[in-house]
């Protein structure tokens, strides 16, 4: 007798009402692949933008989720061994193959990750897609180094938040902004050293307290504001595209030399499971067990609460992460 598991299936694209709670047979594994019993999972931008139609090569009905966290039940590979606490991450879940928004997934072993923590699951499950995007905009995007000044444009987002924790961490001056004075003590809580309101001319702000601009800067609201990103960078300062909180990510009639700054570097970032090492992952639950970092959480909602967690990652009212326990 086939066993059976709940997933959240999406048959097409629409509100977050079109997320639907159905049976589905428990995946089997095969070489290579990796089947995990489910925990938690975030909720990320890119699945927002899967369920409103914006993304390319998904096939549907399909499970959605780029990330989750949980226990492994086999590896035919003998890549890991049942019961190792693991997370998984990108490589065409959610998308190409059924993700983590269910009570078990099966992914390639590339894109899983092992770690050892006693941190409950609401809070373990919000750590994989943002740490590794945060990780990964700082080193491979940005090549920030210790000392250096950063910009993070969207901090309150849960990307945002986690890059600022990470910033600090390495001894940098952060400043980030927000569009709602209401969350200003949020972002000081976590570190940040200079809160800005973002009024659309960020770049005034930060020239008032460093005349020469930025070292570094994150770009996660979109391409609306990236112009205002760069005039904020110093020259030979780099800037990273990473996100697109705005639903937009296309500059139309791109001319560079009129739209990037003298002087300033323009990098992106978009990676995976690779670029977030095993230890950087271990080191930074290590940090949070031990109250030396923390994990920006907005809200832990239950399985069938779905509909009600993407409304809320649509409407962009969370400051921090959006995890969902499956209740296993």
């Amino acid at each position: 007798m086939t066993e059976m598991m709940r997933a959240i299936v999406l048959d097409t694209p629409g509100p977050a009402e079109a997320l639907t709670i159905r049976e589905l047979p428990i995946p089997t594994p095969s070489e290579g692949w990796v089947l995990i019993q489910v925990k938690a999972f975030g909720l990320n931008r890119s699945e927002l933008h899967t369920r409103l139609g914006l993304a390319e090569g998904v096939t549907f009905p399909r499970v959605l989720g780029i990330e989750a966290t949980g226990v492994v039940i086999d590896a035919p590979g003998g890549e890991f061994t049942p019961g190792q606490q693991v997370v998984a991450v990108m490589g065409g879940m959610g998308r190409t193959y059924d993700g983590g928004y269910a009570e078990y997934t099966c992914v390639p072993a590339t894109q899983v990750i092992a770690f050892q923590s006693n941190l409950d699951w609401g809070t373990l499950g919000a750590v994989p897609e943002m740490l590794q995007t945060s990780y990964g905009s700082l080193t491979v995007g940005l090549d920030a180094q210790p000392g250096q000044s950063i910009l993070i444009r969207g901090g309150t987002s849960s990307i945002g938040m986690a890059t600022a924790v990470l910033a600090k961490q390495r001894g940098m001056t952060v400043f980030s902004t927000t569009r709602n004075p209401n969350r200003a003590d949020a972002l000081t809580r976590i570190g940040v050293d200079h809160v800005l309101i973002d009024d659309g001319d960020v770049q005034a702000q930060v020239r008032a307290i460093l005349p020469d601009g930025v070292d570094t800067a994150l770009e996660l609201v979109g391409t609306p504001t990236l112009p205002d990103t760069l005039r904020s960078t110093r020259v030979h300062g780099v800037v990273c595209f990473t996100g697109m909180l705005s639903n937009q990510w296309t500059v139309k009639d791109f001319y560079p030399i009129e739209y990037i700054p003298r002087g300033v570097r323009l990098s992106a970032y978009g990676g995976g499971a690779a670029d977030l090492p095993p230890t950087v992952l271990q080191g930074f639950l290590d940090a949070v067990a031990a109250g030396e970092a923390t994990v920006p959480i907005d809200r832990v909602y239950a399985f069938d609460q779905i509909a009600e967690a993407h409304t809320a990652m649509e409407q962009g009212t969370a400051v921090g992460k959006l995890v969902v326990l499956t209740g296993l």
